[in-house]
């Protein structure tokens, strides 16, 4: 899940999904012989199954064209690679399927895109490709013991921060948020702001600035899927957030409340801000374009108020096997693909793609890139976001006790930019912001 895709609506067109873009609006005609006589023309003799991919960087498209060029040769099955942004993925493939001629292998950031093919039928399991493995935690999200689709990376937002600045002026990783505040406060000037948390409404901010929240144990859902972010335990940690929040956002730079992950980028990795969230790809592009930064950073999670609690915000990606006439031969090269050319996709973009699997922790190929090498610090700081069973991993669209299309409507009506924006830019007061979100969340999840 690149940082553009996952910007406002254009990273998961759920409520369009949810509505007009649901293959169960127009199941019927599939089932009636939609997808029994695929409309794609294939040549006689020859198997041909189609991907469509959403991770548009020339290197990853690359690699999946590389390894259907081997797949062929080996086997004698056509792997045709299309590529399109993740914003159009869902549109793209359940218009595939009315249209009769159908993706049979796919790219999905967003469970709610998978639980709607899953509960319509489209989605074959993938157990037998799953089950072989050890995965990282809140990753497969089984339906009755049924997961449907292979994750291929993590996207978790942690903090990053101003290593050099942080010794130059003996400052101490911080444990609560009072000490980052301080830290950030103090080093915000000499051209530098102290931090950038996006507030917009657009999904950097859903994505980058809840972490703190996470950590001080706010909870959207309770076990019956009942909003209880105003009930009397939850409300005073999320008014607690805002108060800290509020702070923080005047050692910001100014057009904070436009910026989303273009300028969350770009500002670290130019120095222009000492503090800031993200996941791997920041490294890469520090990499890329401001290398004299390369051992100037370091990372760490969001910490909570009173330091005995920390979090990461929960970010995936994966692919799903759709129910097609090529169904068979989709899973035969899902099991060559993710066996024999996962690693190579995974190198293309090699920090930001964490892997969700564990065993690749261990694996010498995965271990032998020179960004992966030159960075163990911090790819052992991811893994041990994964393997500490202390560390809070959730997000807005995984809230609540099970798999659901409920958060994920709450992720896409921006109640938290929202709530965020009431607080720093209206000047409301906590309480206020906290109940003014809750009934937003009770409203949303009601339609």
């Amino acid at each position: 899940m690149d940082e553009i895709k996952k910007d406002g609506l254009s990273r998961r067109t759920l409520l369009k999904g949810a509505g007009a873009l649901s293959v169960g609006a127009f199941g019927a005609g599939i089932a009636a012989g939609g997808l029994a006589a695929p409309a794609v023309v294939r040549a006689q003799g020859t198997k041909t199954i189609r991907f469509l991919n959403a991770e548009t960087s020339i290197d990853s498209i690359r690699a999946l064209k590389v390894a259907a060029a081997e797949y062929e040769k080996q086997f004698g099955t056509k792997v045709v690679v299309d590529s399109v942004p993740l914003d159009g993925i869902f549109t793209k493939v359940t218009t595939s399927l009315r249209g009769g001629t159908p993706y049979d292998i796919a790219t999905f950031a967003f469970v709610g895109h998978v639980l709607i093919l899953a509960s319509e039928g489209q989605l074959m399991p993938l157990n037998e490709l799953t089950d072989k493995y050890k995965w990282g935690p809140n990753i497969l999200f089984p339906v009755d013991g049924k997961v449907y689709w292979y994750p291929y990376d993590y996207n978790l937002a942690w903090i990053y921060y101003r290593k050099d600045l942080y010794e130059k002026n003996k400052l101490e990783v911080p444990k609560t948020w009072d000490g980052f505040l301080k830290n950030s406060q103090a080093l915000n000037g000499d051209g530098t702001s102290g931090a950038l948390f996006p507030i917009g409404s657009n999904g950097a901010t859903n994505w980058l600035s809840p972490g703190f929240m996470w950590a001080e144990g706010v909870k959207l859902f309770d076990d019956k899927w009942n909003i209880i972010f105003d009930n009397a335990d939850m409300a005073p940690r999320a008014s607690r957030y805002l108060d800290f929040f509020g702070d923080l956002y005047k050692t910001m730079p100014s057009g904070t409340s436009q910026a989303s992950f273009g300028e969350v980028l770009s500002n670290f990795t130019s120095g222009k801000v000492a503090h800031t969230a993200y996941a791997g790809r920041i490294i890469e592009t520090i990499e890329r374009n401001n290398p004299a930064l390369a051992d100037k950073y370091g990372i760490m999670p969001y910490m909570d108020s009173a330091g005995k609690h920390q979090a990461v915000n929960h970010g995936y990606d994966g692919w799903v096997v759709l129910k097609t006439p090529q169904s068979d031969e989709a899973m035969k090269f899902m099991k060559w693909f993710t066996e024999n050319q996962y690693i190579n996709f995974l190198h293309t973009a090699p920090l930001h793609f964490q892997p969700p699997r564990l065993d690749v922790y261990d694996d010498a190929r995965w271990r032998a890139h020179p960004l992966i090498e030159k960075h163990n610090g911090a790819v052992e700081m991811m893994k041990s976001f994964l393997t500490d069973k202390n560390m809070i991993l959730t997000s807005i669209d995984t809230q609540g006790p099970s798999p659901s299309l409920k958060p994920g409507k709450i992720f896409e009506a921006f109640v938290f930019p929202e709530m965020l924006q009431n607080k720093v830019l209206k000047g409301m007061s906590s309480a206020e912001c906290v109940k003014t979100a809750a009934d937003r969340m009770r409203q949303v999840i009601a339609s």
